[in-house]
């Protein structure tokens, strides 16, 4: 063989051997994006934390867990409501601050803010065949910063915080996210999580929930029942109803109770 002759295969066996090293990194970044975009869909695989809402600053007077005003009030609003549900955020963000300012604070009404279980992913689970419950981990997790009395604190960064039903919005990362932006402890947070504290709750929430509405003086049974759902003094108030509409029923109830 001559020189040039091993020359030649000398560079042809320098080419075969960068394009196959150009071929494998092409491969390992191909297979490394598509790790970053198939990997944190996957079921159970963790949900990066994103970007968190800071709520708009809210007082809530004589707290008492979930629970806030005056407990001898005339009037007893129980609301039932799932973090998920965008019309419970509505109501957070155009109507509970006045109620607060004219009735809670005034000591007219005593409010109870209590969940519907895993109201919104059930009505999902049922149409798409999965098996989430993004809403009775973020109801277990607001009453567990209610053990350390900043349910009202987080029940703000959860409805600041959604952004869809059933999408990865509420998951444990973000839930521990949350606690953290408003100072609780963290671990006494997440052992409340870890053993289901609030699970029997939210059954009973739920059970509750269903008794109280088809029970309460106004309901439809034509037209079921939903979230938001408040109890006035035992007559139904369905939806996220404008501040006017509950000025109306509140008065009502503080008449017929002579106040």
């Amino acid at each position: 063989m001559s020189k040039r002759q091993e020359l030649r295969e000398i560079r042809q066996r320098q080419q075969k051997t960068q394009r196959i090293f150009i071929i494998a990194g092409i491969a390992i970044v191909v297979i490394v994006i598509a790790l970053v975009l198939i990997v944190p869909n996957l079921p159970g695989a963790p949900k990066p934390v994103g970007a968190i809402t800071l709520p708009k600053a809210a007082a809530y007077p004589q707290v008492n867990f979930n629970n806030m005003g005056d407990p001898n009030a005339p009037v007893k609003i129980v609301e039932y409501s799932d973090f998920q549900c965008p019309y419970c955020a509505k109501f957070v963000d155009e109507t509970e601050s006045q109620l607060i300012e004219s009735y809670v604070k005034t000591g007219k009404v005593y409010f109870t803010s209590r969940s519907f279980g895993n109201f919104v992913s059930d009505n999902i689970n049922k149409q798409a065949g999965t098996d989430n419950h993004e809403s009775e981990n973020a109801a277990m997790a607001a009453y567990c910063a209610g053990d350390q009395q900043k349910y009202w604190e987080y029940h703000d960064f959860l409805f600041a915080n959604q952004n869809g039903e059933n999408e990865g919005w509420f998951v444990r990362a973000r839930l521990e996210a949350f606690a953290e932006k408003i100072g609780l402890d963290l671990n006494t947070f997440k052992a409340c999580l870890d053993t289901n504290k609030y699970a029997a709750q939210m059954t009973k929430d739920s059970q509750d929930g269903v008794k109280d509405i088809t029970s309460a003086i106004g309901y439809d049974k034509n037209s079921g029942f939903g979230t938001p759902a408040f109890i006035i003094n035992g007559k139904l108030l369905d939806g996220a109803q404008p501040f006017d509409v509950f000025q109306k029923e509140i008065e009502a109830a503080l008449a017929a109770a002579g106040k």
